[in-house]
């Protein structure tokens, strides 16, 4: 099941990014240091760079894989738009299991890096409502990838969602919508505004430090 909803929402984002100007092509995201173009050649980066290149071109950055992802990113992001685009719809349906995070990082990543995207430029653009459940029942259980969650940054925390029956979590109560749940959740402090409760100064604190 996993696979199919991260092939229809990297089809949903390929539409969403096909339908950009040039000026929000290049428009900066919450990933930081990452504009949308940057993000559109991430999308593809885990059908196109295999585990062995990926595994050789880290020794070169010491095992660090955030620079070796940032690395494979640009490299990719001096790509045609269309080609990029055209990439993310020909690989939708390829289901990718990386190390560590699983069929599980591909999906966070659809539906994080589309509201990455999506929210600094003021678009409504969002997966449905059961994927942001799914994902949320998968960082609050105590099995979620570092990757993805760190360990301790939702301990004591009882996340509830506003636009749907959903909660999560034990401890001081943190509410909000879904999808602010799962940016704050990932680690994107501007989804706090979005959200309230008792809980919402300590998990701010949690995603500052």
């Amino acid at each position: 099941m996993i696979y199919e909803l991260t092939r229809r929402n990297r089809l949903m984002i390929a539409d969403v990014l096909d339908g950009l100007d040039d000026a929000r092509w290049e428009a900066a995201t919450l990933c930081r240091g990452w504009t949308v173009r940057h993000l559109a050649a991430h999308f593809v980066q885990p059908m196109l760079v295999g585990f062995g290149q990926f595994f050789l071109a880290s020794i070169r950055f010491r095992g660090d894989t955030d620079r070796t992802v940032d690395h494979f990113t640009r490299k990719l992001a001096r790509r045609p738009r269309a080609e990029l685009i055209a990439l993310l719809r020909a690989h939708a349906g390829d289901q990718v299991d990386p190390p560590r995070v699983g069929p599980m990082g591909p999906f966070a990543e659809t539906c994080v890096h589309l509201r990455d995207i999506a929210r600094p430029l003021g678009l409504a653009a969002d997966v449905p409502v059961e994927h942001w459940r799914l994902l949320l029942d998968y960082l609050c259980s105590p099995g979620a990838a570092p990757a993805l969650v760190p360990p301790g940054r939702l301990t004591g925390l009882r996340l509830t969602a506003t636009d749907t029956d959903w909660s999560g979590g034990s401890g001081a109560l943190v509410t909000g919508r879904m999808e602010a749940l799962g940016m704050a959740a990932t680690g994107r402090s501007a989804a706090l505004p979005d959200l309230t409760g008792p809980g919402v100064e300590q998990l701010a604190a949690r995603l500052k430090g």
